[in-house]
C-alpha cells in the first residue's frame, strides 16, 4: 500500500458524503429545470428528504483500487540521426483491491479501515480532531493529522451532502448549464461555499441521480490535474438511494481507480470508542 492509497482513503469519505444532496437554491433559467427543481427531483430519486433526514449513522463496506501498471510507454533512445522508438507498454497489471470498512456519523465523524498485508490501516475523524494508524508505512503508532488533513476533513459535508440546510452553511447553488457525461445528458450545479470554494456536481436529467461529481485536484506526473468521481450501480437500501460502484479519474491520465461496495447498512450503532483516540 502507497500513500498515494491512503490519500484516496481521506478522499473517499468526502466523495461518499457528497453524494448525499438534498435541496438548493437558484434562479430560473428559462428553459428547463431551474437548480431548485433538479435538486428537488434528485432528491426524490434518492429516497426523498425525510428518509435523509433520519439518517444518524451509515456503514459501508468493499474494496477498493490501490495501483496498478497503468504507466504509459517510454521512449528509447536510438542512435545519432534516428527517432527514438516507444516501446510497446508492458501489459497492464491488475489493480491490487485492499478490503475497508467505513463508518459515518452525524456530526462529521467518519472511521475507514482498510485492510493490507494481514494489517490494519485506520483513519478516524472525531468531528474536531483526527488520528491515523498506518502500518504498511513502517508506523505502529498512532499519529494525529495534519493541519492540512484537519482544514480538508473539516470541510467535508455532513451525512445529508452539501446542501442540506444551504443557507444556514452559507452555501449558492446556481445551475451552470447542460453537458454531455458518458453519453448521458446532464444539468451541471455549481455550488459555492461560504468559504468562496466551489465545486461542480453533474445531475442526470432522466434519473435525477448523480453522473459525476468534481473532487480535489491532484498532482501527477508533475502536474495538478483535474479529479472527477463517476458514481454508478444505484440501489435502493433501507429507504435511502446509495451508488455502489464509484470510480475516479484524473484529467489527462490513464489513471482509474473504483471502489466497489458491498453493503451498507444505515443507521447502525456504534461503539463509542469508534471514534475515539486511543490511548
Amino acid at each position: 500500500m502507497s500513500k498515494k492509497t491512503e490519500f484516496a482513503a481521506l478522499t473517499y469519505v468526502g466523495l461518499f458524503l457528497a453524494l448525499a444532496v438534498s435541496c438548493a437554491s437558484g434562479s430560473d433559467t428559462g428553459a428547463g429545470l431551474s437548480a431548485p427543481a433538479i435538486v428537488d427531483k434528485n432528491i426524490a430519486a434518492r429516497g426523498g428528504l425525510q428518509s435523509w433526514r433520519a439518517v444518524q449513522t451509515l456503514s459501508m463496506s468493499g474494496k477498493m483500487d490501490a495501483g496498478g501498471n497503468n504507466r504509459p510507454a517510454l521512449q528509447m533512445p536510438a542512435p545519432a540521426g534516428k527517432r527514438s522508438v516507444a516501446m510497446p507498454p508492458p501489459r497492464p497489471a491488475e489493480q491490487v483491491q485492499l478490503p475497508f470498512v467505513m463508518d459515518l456519523q452525524r456530526a462529521r465523524k467518519s472511521r475507514v479501515e482498510i485492510e493490507f498485508q494481514g494489517k490494519k490501516a485506520i483513519q478516524v475523524y472525531d468531528g474536531t480532531n483526527g488520528w491515523k494508524l498506518r502500518p504498511f508505512l513502517n508506523r505502529h503508532e498512532v499519529e494525529n493529522y495534519t493541519p492540512e488533513e484537519v482544514k480538508a476533513t473539516a470541510l467535508q459535508a455532513d451525512l445529508d451532502g452539501p446542501l442540506v440546510e444551504y443557507a444556514a452553511k452559507g452555501t449558492h447553488v446556481e445551475l451552470e448549464g447542460h453537458e454531455k457525461v458518458r453519453d448521458r445528458d446532464t444539468y451541471k450545479l455549481k455550488l459555492t461555499l461560504k468559504n468562496g470554494q466551489t465545486q461542480h456536481i453533474w445531475i442526470d436529467s432522466k434519473t435525477f441521480l448523480e453522473a459525476k461529481i468534481e473532487g480535489s485536484p491532484r498532482r501527477l506526473d508533475g502536474k495538478m490535474r483535474a479529479v472527477a468521481t463517476y458514481p454508478s450501480d444505484f440501489r435502493p437500501v433501507s429507504g435511502i438511494v446509495m451508488p455502489y460502484l464509484l470510480e475516479t479519474i484524473a484529467d489527462g491520465t490513464r489513471q482509474s481507480e473504483k471502489i466497489q461496495i458491498d453493503s451498507i447498512a444505515v443507521n447502525p450503532k456504534f461503539d463509542e470508542t469508534t471514534f475515539t483516540k486511543p490511548n
